[in-house]
């Protein structure tokens, strides 16, 4: 029996670099079999979908940081820690929905509780969900930041034995808290919890099973030691002294020239702010911390940390592209860094973030320019997640 065949036409298309016109994707057993701009005529048992010469197909965005399981409310923290494993499991599945809905079709989570994300992804289906490439329980010091969600480990042997466990779980990356974090109480963003030689350790236990390591650091010397440690993300890139926000060159041009991904922690919703204090304080600086990063041509991709915070709920996504908008990065390379540039970042690239032939079909329809204007990306017309139509 042949299965159904979809023809998406629209007056443009990105195809994850380039921007086209007029441009046709066959979609048919969850993958993309063929993209034609030569103006050819739909196979005739194709289901055609046309959005117009307005219209714009681009492909599915993707969360390069988020924390499903967190429910994005001022109790975000005591929730996740506190609340039964059903109810932090409905949590994240909401939360998935909810992301899907605004044509993110693609999540790393950095940060759940007993691996709920892998028992998310078993039990719903992917055309219910975004994919997601999940990190478990973050690695993270005896009592360290997060150590709530499990993932307490120090020393040779327990470090080995937390990548190991990931590995042979099923998880997709490492996520270490490098340094300390603003939503824990009793850490520190400026204390280092493992030195140099424990995140060369980690870096190199995940690569030899084939996980890719991301990091959150927020010291200066924390970022040092990650860079060096040879992480493949490095998350927040903060560069929090004693003193305020201090941006270190030499380090920008490290991960310049290394081609490390830099997620940064980019969408708040209006009208709101950061709600821990430390952040809240250096708001205007971390921003410009961004916007120096971006234009040194690093590997930027945006992660929203959704979930933490009501600032920061799921579904924020598109206020993280207006702002890298804002902070001087062009419409175009915005749409990249949110698709095929982060599906790189995320491992994920060249199935994922691109409208090619062979490539995933989840693909996000516009009714407006997303070049023209980058918030055109809430002018949702469909969203496609594995060619099943979700919205």
């Amino acid at each position: 029996m042949r299965s159904e065949l979809l023809a998406l036409r629209a007056g443009h298309v990105f195809d994850g670099v380039n921007v086209r016109q007029s441009g046709m994707v066959l979609v048919e057993d969850g993958v993309i079999r063929d993209v034609d701009f030569t103006g050819a005529a739909p196979p005739e048992h194709a289901a055609v979908t046309d959005f117009g010469p307005d219209g714009w197909l681009l492909p599915g965005l993707i969360d390069a940081h988020v924390h499903l399981c967190w429910d994005g409310t001022k109790d975000a923290v005591e929730h996740v820690a506190s609340d039964d494993r059903e109810a932090v499991l409905e949590t994240a599945r909401v939360s998935a929905a909810t992301t899907l809905a605004t044509g993110v079709t693609t999540v790393r989570d950095l940060g759940d509780r007993d691996y709920l994300t892998l028992a998310l992804r078993e039990q719903v289906p992917p055309t219910e969900r975004p994919d997601i490439v999940a990190a478990g329980p973050p690695v993270t010091t005896h009592g360290g930041h997060c150590h709530f969600l499990g993932g307490e480990a120090e020393g040779a042997e327990q470090l080995c034995a937390a990548v190991r466990e990931r590995a042979e779980r099923g998880c997709d990356v490492v996520k270490v808290m490098a340094s300390g974090g603003m939503m824990t109480p009793g850490s520190n963003s400026l204390h280092q919890q493992y030195d140099r030689s424990d995140l060369r350790l980690i870096a190199d236990e995940a690569h030899r099973l084939g996980l890719t390591v991301a990091a959150h650091a927020h010291a200066v010397p924390t970022i040092a030691n990650v860079i060096d440690a040879g992480f493949d993300s490095i998350e927040h890139f903060s560069f929090l002294t004693a003193e305020g926000v201090g941006l270190r060159q030499d380090l920008v041009d490290e991960v310049v020239r290394r081609g490390t991904f830099i997620s940064v922690t980019v969408g708040i919703m209006p009208g709101k702010t950061p709600s821990a204090p430390a952040a809240a304080a250096h708001f205007g600086a971390l921003a410009d911390v961004v916007a120096k990063v971006i234009a040194s041509g690093a590997r930027v991709v945006p992660g929203t940390d959704a979930g933490i915070s009501p600032g920061k709920p799921h579904g924020v996504y598109p206020h993280a592209l207006t702002q890298l908008a804002e902070l001087g990065m062009a419409n175009r390379d915005v749409l990249r860094c949110a698709t095929s540039e982060a599906a790189k970042a995320v491992g994920r690239g060249g199935r994922k973030g691109v409208l090619l032939p062979h490539a995933d079909a989840d693909i996000l329809a516009l009714g407006s320019s997303p070049v023209d204007d980058i918030s055109a990306v809430t002018d949702i017309s469909a969203v496609y997640r594995a060619g099943h139509r979700v919205r």
